[in-house]
């Protein structure tokens, strides 16, 4: 009797703490949606591949060996080739990270090949190092196969017309990775640090009980924002500071760019992260809760989909898709660039009036959590 009493009781326990997960809404999300997302965005996001390598090719005089040429880097389906007749014009598309490498042909490669070697210049974008390292090979690799094919038409030896690249690599000339990585660590930790600071802050007085107690006052909801960002806004300032300090002292990494470019995109950001965090606070039922879509909404994407390790490139249209809709993937872009690439003004102000789409539109949205909240 003893054992059936036991199971019997047993059974509702587990009837009682099942219906109690079905209706915690958030916990059955987590368990659930949050492997899901896991699953994708390991799946997706984690690739070392480069899928389409742009490459500019400077020609200063055409010829039909340097029409070859480009033909055997347009033979490879991981490379995309873009022609250009003067290598000022090549040189200000890397400055803009619009091109991952630059394939310098001198105005006599022609008679150059045709006197048995010629010497061509391959110049990378250091600001991955991953990348420069895998387009190199791509290039290298093409060139290869092209002489050969040349080789084998002629019916000559392989070793007429040879081929030799001088490679070197802009941005980044020592290949150091903390140089690629210590700029993108500087994203996470504003991430981080700026959603988790406020993403507790409204619900944990909700949970107190002292929210309402401001609700009484006559103070609008923007008065609440502000009032709860400023303190944090300091904090975020002094992270900012120490992290361009530990960057430039610790980590020898050099900030080309200048400090107000640096340090007015970085406050941008910074009030994103805030204003997120405090959004999602305002929605959240919970800390619990806040914690958990904190994490999923600002850290994990910033992480996986932001550029931070992985080319956002080879990933599928719609993760691109979605990778451009964060603010970390702007502020990615903008504070490598300003690290290591130096001031470009015009990608500055693109991506930090997109950042401060981003401070208005949030802003609204934390207004509009705690209106709600009034009813």
């Amino acid at each position: 009797m003893s054992s059936i009493a036991f199971f019997r009781r047993l059974y509702a326990l587990i009837i009682k703490e099942s219906r109690q997960l079905l209706r915690d809404k958030s916990s059955l999300a987590i368990g659930l949606v949050l492997p899901i997302i896991l699953i994708l965005l390991f799946g997706y996001g984690l690739s070392f591949d480069l899928s389409n390598g742009r490459v500019a090719v400077v020609v200063q005089q055409s010829s039909p060996q340097s029409e070859q040429l480009i033909s055997g880097l347009n033979g490879t389906k991981y490379l995309s080739v873009t022609p250009y007749t003067n290598f000022h014009d090549a040189e200000e598309a890397m400055g803009r990270a619009e091109v991952d490498a630059i394939v310098h042909l001198p105005s006599d490669f022609a008679s150059q090949l045709e006197n048995g070697s010629a010497t061509i210049q391959m110049i990378s974008n250091g600001r991955s190092t991953s990348i420069a390292t895998t387009i190199q090979g791509y290039i290298s690799g093409a060139f290869a196969t092209a002489q050969a094919i040349q080789a084998d038409r002629s019916q000559s030896s392989p070793a007429i017309g040879m081929i030799t690249v001088e490679q070197r690599m802009w941005f980044n000339e020592s290949a150091n990775s903390m140089w690629f990585l210590v700029p993108g660590l500087i994203v996470l930790i504003l991430t981080l640090i700026g959603a988790f600071l406020t993403g507790l802050l409204i619900a944990r007085e909700r949970e107190r009980g002292t929210l309402e107690a401001v609700f009484v006052t006559p103070v609008r909801p923007l008065e609440i924002v502000i009032a709860k960002l400023t303190p944090y806004i300091v904090i975020g300032i002094v992270d900012i500071v120490m992290c361009l300090l530990a960057a430039s002292w610790i980590f020898d990494v050099p900030i080309r760019g200048s400090l107000l470019s640096v340090v007015s995109a970085s406050f941008l950001y910074l009030m994103v992260s805030l204003l997120l965090g405090l959004t999602i606070s305002g929605f959240a039922q919970s800390q619990f809760q806040a914690s958990q879509i904190a994490l999923l909404a600002s850290f994990m994407p910033a992480l996986m989909l932001s550029g931070f390790v992985f080319d956002t490139r080879n990933l599928p249209v719609v993760v691109q898709v979605v990778s451009h809709l964060l603010p970390a993937t702007h502020f990615m872009t903008l504070i490598k660039t300003l690290f290591l690439g130096g001031d470009d003004w015009r990608l500055w102000f693109k991506e930090c009036g997109i950042l401060m789409i981003y401070v208005v539109l949030l802003t609204v949205a934390s207004c509009r959590s705690l209106k709600k909240r009034l009813r």
